[in-house]
């Protein structure tokens, strides 16, 4: 009975979007939740670039939200329902949920927790796997080299990520550290508020490594040093950097990012923007921003973007629990 009430509504959402398909959206604005320099920063503005110089879309425009891990964009989402504006979002929006993180908790105690059921989930684009990386001098040439140093003191290797302790920079390094057979609990971790200034903890000694998306470790270029990535194989857009599991580190995770829209977006536009994210990975324009990250192109939109995070929220809820963050 469920599965038939869903496939009824995704036809009227269907029916109800190609019958307003003369509505054109020229100009998006895109709201990150979190610092210049970050993977979802990086992620909304490759993806902006993409749409305006193929000539999917006329203007795009970007607006840094950061605050309390994300929330402080989702609460302004459900209070000021923009029009022709979307969310850049991850994982994260799933594991702030699940964590009860105080940056998702709404004033009202009956509301309870934000999540992404509270906005409109319009599509996923694309993966990114998760990287550790050190200063381009440190001493530790491999990943095994941090272990050996954790091992002998773990107060002296320090992992910077660039949200909270919980996030996905956080489960990243703590899925490194476990697959090692370290206390993932155990290792400091230094919360920063964007992969930029992330980075730049990293490279003032304050953190020892590095926890984030294999998109914004390449994008510090020379000033790193890629360990490993939460990959199976190796990419082929990046073949020099190696896996932590070609390292003997059974450590695979791959971040997914997409958009949100207002709740109660008009079907049309959602559609409207949806299709436009799938037509974009088809060209061009859009390849040379999706090699320049080692981005994986996916394309999940409406509703089977919507089951796509019912079913990782179970996953996540699962993977938390086992490394001991909730």
């Amino acid at each position: 009975m469920k599965k038939m009430f869903i496939k009824l509504i995704s036809f009227l959402f269907m029916i109800g979007a190609l019958s307003s398909s003369a509505i054109a959206i020229e100009k998006l604005h895109f709201v990150v939740p979190g610092g210049a320099g970050g993977g979802w920063d990086g992620c909304a503005r490759g993806t902006g670039e993409a749409l305006v110089k193929s000539g999917l879309l006329e203007s795009a425009s970007f607006e840094n939200m950061s605050g309390g891990g994300g929330g402080k964009a989702l609460s302004w989402m459900i209070k000021t329902m923009p029009e022709n504006t979307v969310m850049v979002q991850s994982t994260p929006i799933v594991l702030r949920s699940i964590s009860r993180h105080s940056g998702y908790v709404s004033d009202s105690a009956a509301s309870g927790v934000l999540s992404y059921k509270d906005v409109t989930p319009i599509a996923g684009i694309i993966g990114d796997y998760g990287a550790l990386a050190v200063a381009a001098d440190s001493p530790f040439k491999t990943f095994q080299d941090v272990v050996d140093a954790y091992n002998a003191n773990p107060k002296s290797v320090k992992m910077a990520g660039g949200s909270t302790r919980g996030s996905m920079d956080h489960l990243i390094g703590a899925l490194a550290f476990q697959s090692a057979g370290a206390n993932p609990n155990d290792v400091v971790y230094i919360p920063y508020d964007g992969g930029g200034a992330a980075l730049a903890g990293l490279l003032s000694g304050e953190g020892q490594i590095l926890s984030t998306g294999f998109s914004e470790a390449l994008a510090a270029g020379d000033q790193v040093r890629i360990l490993g990535i939460t990959a199976n194989e190796r990419s082929a857009d990046a073949p020099s950097v190696p896996t932590l599991k070609e390292q003997g580190y059974d450590a695979y995770f791959v971040n997914w990012r997409g958009f949100f829209g207002p709740p109660n977006m008009n079907a049309a536009d959602r559609y409207e923007i949806a299709k436009m994210l799938g037509d974009m990975q088809s060209t061009p324009e859009w390849e040379v921003v999706r090699k320049r990250n080692a981005y994986v192109n996916i394309y999940n939109p409406g509703f089977d973007f919507m089951g796509f995070l019912e079913k990782q929220t179970e996953e996540m809820t699962d993977l938390m629990k086992q490394l001991g963050v909730i």
